[in-house]
C-alpha cells in the first residue's frame, strides 16, 4: 500500500486549570488524551462521538491551529509538530479546514469574495484580477454564483455560507480538508446537497478528507472509514460498513442506536445509557466508558446479570459522588413528609426503586454487601456506603485501562502503541539519506548502543519498546524487516514495510473482546 498522507500518532491536547492571582495549576482537562489515526490519499475519515467528546479538538490540534500538549503528526513524511512558522505557513497551503459554523467563520466586513481570495493574497498572489477570476470559478463549482463575490455574508442563507466555506478551504488547492459538522446546522434536504457537494468536490480535486460529526447516519454517507471517540480517546477504528454492521464497542453500538429509523416497529430498541457524562478534567480509571456502559463486566466472584450488575454500578457511582440526598428519600418514603417518622424499610426500597435495583439480588453474597451499603446510606452515612460499594463490586473494566489493539493479530495493547510510534518516527526520515538516517538513528538508540557504541537490531527495538520477540509471528516478522532496513540506512523501504503489514487495520479497545 501506499503511505498515508496523513499519520496521527499519540495526540494530546490538555488545558490546564488554574486557580488564584499567580495561576497556579490545580488540574488539567484531557480535551484530547492520545490519540491514533491515519487517513490515505483521496480517503474520507469520520470522526464521531457526542458533543465535548474531543473531536474539534483533535482536528484543530492535528492542524495544529492549536499546539499539541503531546504527540507526532506526520503529513507527507514530515513531523507538523516539528514545524517553525515559516514551514507551518506552507502546511496551510496543502491543509484546511471548515468549520462548524459557517456565520461565525466569516467577517462580516468583507465580501465572500474578499473572505474566499484571503488564502491566496496571505500565499502571495498580489494579482488581484486573477484572485477574482479563481474565486468566481470556485463559487459556481461549488454551486452559486461568480456574480456573488461582492456579497457579505448576511445576504446568504446556512447551506450557501457552507457551500462558500468549502470554496474558500479549496482556493489554494490543498491536500486535506477537515470539515466540523458540515451539515449539523442545516435542514435535511440542504445537508444531502452539502453531502453531495463534498463527494463530487472529493472525487474532482483528489482530497482527502476528515468528516468530523455526531450525526452517525451522515458518516455512513460519506466515510470511508471511521474512528469513534469518547471522553477524548478513540476507542474503535473500522471500515464504515463492517463499523456499521458489526460494532466491537459498546458505545458505537449506543451511538448507531440513537441512530433515528423510519421503521416504527425498531424504534425504542437503542442501547439505553445510564450515568453521568464524567468530566474530561476528572475521567474515570479504567475503562473511561464503564461509568455508563450497560455491557459492564461482572465480576466473576457474583452471578448477576449485566442489567443489575450496571444499575448497582450506579448506586456506587452515584454514591462516592455524594450525589444521594438521603434526606430527600426519607421525605418521599414518609407517611406524613415527616423524614423523622420514614421507615427504614421504606428508605433502602425507595433506594433500590430509584436506581432500578431488584428488590432482593439473585446473588446471596451479593445481596448482603448491598444491604450492608443500604443500611450506612439509611443513616446518611454517604461516605461508608461507597466505601462498602467499591470494596464489594469491583470490575475490571474500572481496574485496567483497555489500549487499542488491531483485529486480526495477537499483539497486546503496549506492543500495538509501541508499533505505531516507530512506524510515526520512521515515516521522517524516508526522504532522508542513508547518513542522515544513521544518525537519528545513533541519537535515539544511544541509551541502548553496545559498549562500543554501535547500533543493532536490539537495540532498536530496545529503544522503541518493541519486545523480541512479539506477541504475533507475522507482525514479528515485519518489524525486523523494518529495523534491518532502517539499519542498512533504507528509511522509505522501512516504512513501506510498516505501512504494508500495519495499514489501516480494525481498531478496538474494550474488555468484551479481550479472551484474557
Amino acid at each position: 500500500m501506499t503511505r498515508p498522507l496523513l499519520d496521527v500518532e499519540g495526540l494530546t491536547k490538555h488545558y490546564s486549570i488554574t486557580e488564584g492571582v499567580l495561576r497556579n495549576e490545580v488540574g488539567k482537562v484531557r480535551a484530547v488524551d492520545g490519540i491514533s489515526f491515519t487517513v490515505d490519499r483521496g480517503e474520507t475519515l469520520g470522526l464521531v462521538g457526542e458533543s465535548g467528546c474531543g473531536k474539534s479538538t483533535a482536528a484543530t490540534t492535528a492542524l495544529r491551529l492549536e499546539e499539541p500538549t503531546d504527540g507526532h503528526v506526520v503529513f507527507d513524511g514530515e513531523d507538523v509538530t516539528a514545524y517553525d512558522d515559516r514551514e507551518l505557513k506552507r502546511f496551510r497551503r496543502r491543509a484546511q479546514m471548515v468549520f462548524q459554523d459557517p456565520t461565525s467563520s466569516f467577517d462580516p466586513r468583507m465580501s465572500i469574495g474578499e473572505s474566499v481570495a484571503e488564502p491566496l493574497r496571505v500565499h502571495g498572489m498580489r494579482d488581484r484580477e486573477r484572485r477574482r477570476r479563481i474565486v468566481g470559478d470556485l463559487l459556481e463549482r461549488v454551486g452559486l454564483d461568480a456574480a456573488d463575490v461582492d456579497r457579505y455574508p448576511h445576504e446568504f442563507s446556512g447551506g450557501q455560507k457552507q457551500r462558500i466555506g468549502l470554496a474558500r478551504a479549496l482556493v489554494i488547492n490543498p491536500d486535506l480538508i477537515v470539515a466540523d459538522e458540515p451539515v449539523s446546522a442545516l435542514d435535511v434536504s440542504v445537508q444531502a446537497d452539502i453531502l453531495d457537494l463534498i463527494d463530487r468536490l472529493q472525487r474532482e480535486f483528489g482530497l482527502a478528507i476528515v468528516v468530523i460529526s455526531h450525526d452517525m447516519g451522515v458518516v455512513r454517507e460519506v466515510c470511508d472509514r471511521v474512528a469513534v471517540m469518547y471522553l477524548g480517546e478513540i476507542v474503535e477504528t473500522a471500515p464504515t460498513a463492517e463499523l456499521f454492521e458489526d460494532p466491537q464497542h459498546p458505545y458505537t453500538r449506543a451511538l448507531l442506536g440513537s441512530t433515528p429509523v423510519a421503521d416504527p416497529r425498531r424504534r425504542g430498541q437503542g442501547t439505553k445509557l445510564t450515568g453521568d457524562v464524567p468530566s474530561p478534567s476528572d475521567p474515570p480509571p479504567g475503562c473511561r466508558f464503564h461509568t455508563r456502559c450497560p455491557e459492564v463486566i461482572p465480576d466473576a466472584d457474583y452471578d448477576l446479570d449485566a442489567e443489575t450488575w450496571r444499575a448497582v454500578l450506579n448506586l456506587r457511582l452515584r454514591a462516592a459522588s455524594r450525589g444521594i440526598d438521603v434526606e430527600a428519600v426519607r421525605v418521599y418514603a414518609a407517611a406524613g413528609d415527616d423524614p423523622e417518622a420514614a421507615d427504614p424499610e421504606a428508605v433502602r426500597a425507595e433506594i433500590r426503586e430509584e436506581f432500578d435495583i431488584p428488590a432482593t439480588l439473585p446473588d446471596p453474597r451479593a445481596e448482603e454487601a448491598l444491604a450492608g451499603a443500604l443500611d450506612r446510606l439509611v443513616v446518611d452515612d454517604v461516605d461508608g456506603a461507597a466505601e462498602r460499594l467499591a470494596d464489594a463490586f469491583p470490575t475490571v473494566c474500572r481496574r485496567e485501562r483497555p489500549g487499542l489493539v488491531p483485529d486480526g493479530t495477537d499483539l497486546s495493547a503496549a506492543e500495538w502503541a509501541a508499533i505505531k510510534e516507530f512506524r510515526v518516527w520512521v515515516a521522517t526520515l524516508v526522504d532522508a539519506e542513508r547518513e542522515a538516517v544513521a544518525e537519528r538513528l545513533e541519537a535515539r538508540c544511544a541509551n541502548e548502543a553496545d559498549r562500543e557504541g554501535s547500533v543493532d537490531r536490539l537495540a532498536v527495538r530496545a529503544a522503541f519498546r518493541l519486545p523480541e520477540p512479539l506477541s504475533d509471528s507475522a507482525a514479528d516478522r515485519a518489524v525486523s524487516a523494518a529495523v534491518d532496513a532502517l539499519l542498512a540506512g533504507r528509511a522509505g523501504d522501512a516504512a513501506d514495510e510498516l505501512y504494508d503489514a500495519f495499514g489501516p487495520l480494525r481498531e478496538r479497545a474494550c474488555h468484551l473482546n479481550r479472551g484474557e
